[in-house]
């Protein structure tokens, strides 16, 4: 699922810019939660969670990853959307801290987009910030 994740400052679905709660650690639109059931059903990994992560690398220092785990640790943070259970771990939380993950499909091609209000910019790749 990495492969498909971009990121960007924003997320604009239509003319209607998705705006994440800000108390909440990270949601997920239901448009994303509808694709990651889809990918859960693909990989065979029905009744997992979405591990949302972010690690250091790619060209500005940091990187999304979007990961299936059958069980969340005991010091995550557990959400749920929609049916899908989205784990975070503490050392996430504060990078992640009201984003919003949505599926988006453009003529630039299809992909997780993550709208981070923590994100001052972001490198020209696309997948790191």
């Amino acid at each position: 699922m990495n492969d498909a994740c971009n990121t960007t400052g924003s997320a604009t679905i239509g003319k209607t810019e998705v705006k994440a709660e800000m108390n909440t650690v990270v949601s997920l639109t239901e448009r994303a939660a509808e694709k990651i059931k889809e990918f859960m059903l693909k990989e065979g990994k029905m009744g997992s969670g979405l591990r949302v992560a972010v690690l250091p690398g790619g060209c500005s220092g940091h990187t999304y990853s979007l990961t299936f785990e059958e069980r969340s640790l005991s010091s995550d943070t557990q959400l749920e959307f929609f049916g899908v259970k989205v784990f975070v771990d503490k050392m996430s939380e504060p990078l992640l801290q009201g984003s919003q993950i949505d599926y988006v499909e453009s003529l630039q091609g299809a992909g997780f987009s993550v709208n981070n209000p923590n994100v001052n910019g972001g490198c020209g790749c696309g997948k790191s910030f």
